[in-house]
């Protein structure tokens, strides 16, 4: 009802309520988002766990819930003590690491640990099937979206699961935008111009849909790994802005983008490359290294020409 009453008054556009295939798709990205987060804590949880019975494997191997991590888990959980028989299960690479692993999973592990450990690895698990339960179910709702989803997987930190999620909340009419500018604003990933007395001061972007939030700045951060024009973007606000303005300043960025692939269905991402900013703006590059150089060195540089 409320909803009718705010299209009367012209306060809602009837484009941006999303049709019944979309909602559905939305349920089924925002439930996997939430049952990927619960796995994420369980996890938390294990390694907390290990470290209470002075257990540091988490120190030694990245992914204690891999291959080799997990057959000492279950070596622990069913009664084994030993830490030169738990670090021999070691695979791979992961032998060249058995001394270390020995004073890893040297410590005070009892039936207590062995209890809690199970029910949180069978709950992960569980957490697991159901992911990948409903990856499928998406993956069959996206189907009829495949070009789509293809080309938002082409941009730097976007990938399948990225991309599913990001047209279950915006789609793919960008009609209902009318710019990129729009879209951004509309996620509240635009900056805001405050000014009084003629000076500019800062202003939060305001409160935008969380799940657009959460997977705009899972994407920045992956983006901000690579060796892309949205990396070089995010490097260079950092450094004088603070990494969370960078995070929201990449975010729009991916934004923009993506309204421009999704407007287009012949539309191919292509990468302006780390050095874009310097080559459009030589000169300024030039003063920024100078200004660097004399921070760091503490002296006044001045540049001659070579011989």
């Amino acid at each position: 009802m409320w909803l009718c009453k705010l299209a009367e008054r012209g306060m809602l556009r009837a484009s941006f309520i999303p049709d019944r295939p979309q909602r559905q798709l939305r349920d089924l990205t925002r439930y996997r988002r939430t049952l990927v987060h619960e796995r994420t804590r369980e996890k938390q949880r294990a390694e907390k766990l290990l470290e209470d019975a002075q257990v540091k494997l988490s120190s030694v191997i990245s992914d204690i819930f891999g291959k080799s991590g997990r057959d000492m888990l279950a070596a622990l959980i069913a009664g084994q003590r030993d830490p030169h028989a738990l670090a021999a299960l070691a695979r791979g690479t992961m032998r060249a690491k058995t001394a270390i692993l020995r004073q890893a999973l040297t410590g005070h592990f009892t039936d207590h640990h062995a209890y809690l450990l199970a029910m949180m690895l069978d709950r992960t698990d569980a957490l697991t099937a159901q992911i990948a339960d409903l990856t499928t179910r998406i993956e069959q709702a996206t189907a009829p979206l495949a070009r789509q989803v293809a080309q938002l997987d082409e941009i730097p930190g976007i990938g399948i699961t990225t991309a599913q999620d990001l047209i279950a909340e915006i789609g793919t009419d960008m009609t209902r935008f009318p710019t990129a500018g729009h879209l951004a604003s509309w996620a509240k990933f635009a900056p805001k111009a405050r000014e009084s007395a003629g000076r500019a001061k800062t202003a939060a972007t305001g409160k935008g849909n969380p799940w657009i939030g959460g997977t705009l700045g899972e994407a920045a951060t992956a983006a901000a790994r690579t060796n892309t024009f949205l990396a070089a973007r995010y490097k260079r606000i950092a450094r004088r802005r603070g990494k969370q303005r960078a995070l929201v300043a990449t975010g729009n960025s991916l934004l923009t983008i993506t309204w421009h692939l999704l407007s287009d269905p012949d539309a191919r991402f292509t990468d302006l490359g780390p050095d874009w900013h310097d080559r459009l703006a030589p000169q300024r590059r030039r003063r920024q290294l100078i200004t660097e150089l004399e921070r760091i060195s503490g002296k006044k540089v001045t540049l001659t020409d070579a011989a």
